[in-house]
């Protein structure tokens, strides 16, 4: 009896779907946070009667077959890289990317991670970083004598210091792109890292082409539409409340099958 395994694969693909989107609306209000799909792919399928072969000496084939498949697995969670909303904070040191681009971040063991989340802050040295105080790159320090900062939209980093008419310029924040953004891997903390999928990463600064503005005093929200999630929950409950319907079906066929007597 197929349907077991295959009603079984089912409920499983379908579990895993339900976990995905359960991160998605944990994650809805999470600074830069992309939403994920979750992909399927049919199993292998048994042939009982192989498609195109020879069905009579005088050359005719099988036009259609008979095939069985075997179920669904999960292929892939996808990553959906569409623009977030932008949320107005006024504070000086939030940065939103409008557009395309990550932020560069050097992690604790010297390797260079990506980031949307542009929840700055700065460290006991002046240095622009991470909730975590990962260093942001490339490196800007602000002066302790800087009364405001601003960060225009091509990412020059300007300070205001008292008794200076003119703004200083403490540095110019850049962007990496990638080919594949969706083939970076996620570490948690709203870090990605880069991967042979998601390509070498070009680097350059905002505002120019292929890459996205900076907005200052704003964040990017999570791209996650509540509504889709709900219904795509929905339809995943559904779906696994139908695959072990056909699990059930099977079992009483079975036991019909055990009940017969010669």
């Amino acid at each position: 009896m197929r349907a077991l395994s295959i009603g079984a694969t089912g409920m499983e693909a379908q579990q895993l779907n339900v976990e995905v989107i359960a991160n998605n609306i944990a994650n809805l209000s999470t600074t830069g946070f992309k939403r994920s799909r979750a992909e399927f792919q049919d199993l292998l399928y048994q042939n009982l009667r192989s498609v195109g072969s020879a069905s009579s000496d005088t050359g005719t084939v099988v036009p259609s077959g008979l095939q069985v498949g075997l179920g669904v697995r999960p292929a892939a969670t996808y990553r959906i890289n569409s623009q977030g909303t932008l949320n107005t904070t006024n504070n000086p040191l939030d940065v939103a990317v409008n557009g395309l681009g990550f932020f560069q971040v050097q992690m604790p063991d010297g390797t260079t991670a990506y980031t949307r989340a542009g929840s700055f802050q700065l460290n006991s040295s002046g240095q622009l970083v991470t909730a975590d105080g990962y260093t942001i790159l490339p490196s800007v320090t602000v002066p302790s004598t800087a009364t405001a900062i601003t960060i225009n939209s091509s990412g020059q980093v300007l300070a205001s210091v008292a008794g200076q008419t003119a703004q200083t310029t403490l540095g110019q924040l850049q962007l990496a792109n990638f080919v594949n953004p969706a083939g970076l891997e996620s570490i948690g903390n709203n870090i990605l890292k880069e991967t042979t999928a998601s390509g070498t990463p070009t680097t350059g600064n905002p505002n120019t082409t292929n890459f996205g503005t900076l907005v200052q005093g704003s964040l990017e929200q999570s791209n996650v539409d509540i509504v889709s999630e709900i219904t795509d929950m929905i339809t995943a409950q559904r779906a696994y409340e139908m695959n072990s319907k056909v699990i059930n079906t099977a079992d009483q066929m079975l036991n019909t099958t055990n009940q017969m007597k010669a």
